[in-house]
């Protein structure tokens, strides 16, 4: 088939690479410029490059305007779209006689929208995935047409997951295309009931809430590990990175934020809504970083305990 890509960062990369190697014929690629945006500085590889390497047609656009006249003129059988970071119209998603595919890296319908691993971690999740699917009005909505998971492991980061999730981008996209082409596809419609959706992030929701319950914490950690921008949290007016963090295996009472005591190999902060109870778990803080990248054991940082993070 004849194929046009909206994609954008390091998952339309792998896209564009999986349809470049395959039987198919890409004949328009659009991507957005570069960004300076926190989470699009990073998993960056560049679709306009990769594009350009292999003579195919590339247009630059932050939204998809004036997009109809150069696609009828490629003429695409399908559209694929990933990590598209804005909304297409009617005009644009239903153009092709195929429509368009949607490869999203969560297992729709939950976590529709932007960053579903970080989110997905956060939650507790036990599995994440990628899910190919045909695009309608709806955000992240339109029928299944393929999806695969992978497991969450109990130390897994996001980084972790998106490796994972990544390797599954071209092969989901490529099984895709061919149960459309062939004319196989058994279409799973979307339980619009169970749908979630989620905004952009930024730095602020990487802020630690320590009324948030120790695990929900700890998974905060993980799920901003490197690359990301860290959890992070202050001490009196210094900002402290948390990249590396544990449950406790004790109860602890008293205030949400409290630095309290040592435990192992870290030092232990009062967390949970219900701390003041005494029936909750705090989060032991292993490692921290500090804004000129210094980066302490928790027990070096923490000389004495008492005093609040917040």
């Amino acid at each position: 088939m004849r194929v046009a890509l909206f994609g954008y960062q390091t998952w339309g990369h792998r896209t564009l690479r999986a349809l470049l190697n395959s039987p198919h014929e890409v004949v328009l690629v659009v991507t957005h410029p570069a960004s300076d945006h926190a989470y699009e500085r990073i998993w960056s590889d560049s679709v306009a490059d990769l594009a350009a390497e292999a003579g195919v047609p590339v247009l630059l656009r932050d939204r998809p305007d004036d997009l109809v006249v150069p696609l009828k003129e490629a003429d695409p059988d399908i559209i694929v779209a990933n990590n598209w970071r804005t909304w297409l119209p009617p005009e644009v998603f239903d153009l092709p006689g195929h429509g368009t595919l949607n490869v999203h890296d969560s297992l729709l319908p939950k976590y529709a929208g932007f960053s579903p691993i970080i989110w997905a971690l956060i939650n507790g999740e036990p599995e994440v995935g990628v899910t190919a699917h045909l695009m309608d009005s709806s955000l992240d909505g339109g029928d299944i047409v393929l999806q695969r998971a992978v497991p969450v492991g109990p130390k897994d980061t996001a980084t972790d997951l998106f490796h994972r999730t990544v390797d599954l981008i071209g092969p989901i996209t490529v099984d895709a295309l061919e149960l459309i082409a062939t004319g196989t596809t058994n279409l799973t419609e979307q339980d619009r009931s169970q749908a979630s959706f989620f905004h952009k992030r930024s730095i602020e929701d990487s802020r630690i809430d320590w009324t948030w319950e120790a695990d929900e914490i700890e998974r905060l950690v993980r799920a901003q590990s490197d690359p990301y921008p860290n959890a992070f949290t202050h001490h009196g007016d210094t900002r402290i990175r948390v990249v590396k963090s544990s449950v406790s295996t004790r109860m602890y009472g008293g205030t949400p934020g409290r630095i309290f005591i040592r435990e192992g190999d870290g030092v232990v902060i009062v967390a949970g809504a219900e701390a003041r109870k005494g029936h909750s778990h705090g989060l032991v803080i292993e490692r921290v970083r500090l804004d000129d990248n210094t980066e302490l054991a928790a027990t070096d940082y923490f000389h004495k305990m008492g005093g609040y993070l917040g």
